[in-house]
């Protein structure tokens, strides 16, 4: 398998593809807990933009290098700058990454190998799918130097019950990995050594499925848990009635009929 990096060695981002359309981000500052400063907000936000340009991307992996996957906001470098401005700047770049995570018409696994806490359980949370190391540990915990998770809590709330949460937020209290898996907020849990096979195999089941039909039930998904209950399914018939439509859904119901696998399912 071929793999192209699209970062010099010396960024705070690791940004490769392989010849799949598999985009993997990794966050390289490991001495500081790959935390999500200013330069790694802009490195995201960049790579992010990348994987959206790219017309035969089909999934990003989000991981980190060292035993932390991320550790929150480089709150030395915010307690440097002590001003309302430099703090709505600084949140609303982290806005926008989270905005563009979700907006990307492919889904994004995040491969959490250690303690997420803050806005680095913030960003777990804003992926589309979760696998964790059984050590990896989860936590908002920013009301313990005084400072309520409000961002965290957007996609925290959108995951795990609403007294879970607010236990998670007011506390400040971490959650092991098999206790984010049964609140909702992981996918699956696995031993730290099959954590890659664990995410080949989910990489493997997506990029399986017709990428078309991926994208517009992401984009419906997301869109819809927004409305009310009329306008939801308003949403979603339109995103079905649009799919079926679709050269791919349309040979996978023949294939059906058929009783046949479809053209464009790959063996395995």
């Amino acid at each position: 398998m071929t793999t192209q990096t699209l970062t010099p060695a010396d960024h705070p981002l690791c940004h490769t593809r392989d010849e799949r359309g598999v985009h993997t981000l990794t966050l390289a500052t490991p001495a500081s807990f790959n935390v999500l400063s200013e330069a790694m907000l802009y490195a995201l936000k960049a790579a992010l933009g990348v994987v959206a340009a790219d017309a035969q991307a089909r999934v990003v992996v989000l991981a980190a290098q060292g035993k932390a996957f991320c550790a929150g906001h480089d709150l030395k470098q915010m307690r440097a700058h002590p001003e309302l401005g430099y703090y709505q700047g600084l949140f609303a770049r982290c806005t926008q990454v989270m905005l563009a995570i979700q907006a990307l018409p492919v889904p994004v696994i995040a491969r959490v190998q250690g303690i997420a806490t803050a806005a680095g359980c913030q960003l777990v949370a804003q992926c589309d799918l979760a696998v964790a190391a059984e050590e990896a540990r989860f936590g908002v915990n920013g009301i313990d130097v005084g400072l309520f998770c409000a961002t965290p809590s957007v996609p925290l709330s959108r995951n795990v019950p609403q007294k879970q949460a607010m236990e998670m937020l007011l506390t400040g209290g971490f959650v092991s990995a098999h206790e984010a898996l049964a609140r909702g907020l992981v996918n699956r849990v696995v031993p730290a050594d099959g954590l890659d096979e664990a995410v080949e195999g989910l990489l493997r089941s997506l990029l399986a499925r017709p990428a078309v039909a991926l994208a517009m039930g992401k984009q419906l998904f997301y869109q819809q848990r927004e409305t009310g209950l009329a306008a939801a399914y308003q949403l979603a018939g339109q995103t079905m009635a649009c799919n079926m439509m679709d050269p791919v859904a349309l040979e996978g119901v023949q294939a059906f009929i058929d009783k046949r696998p479809p053209s464009w399912r790959t063996p395995g």
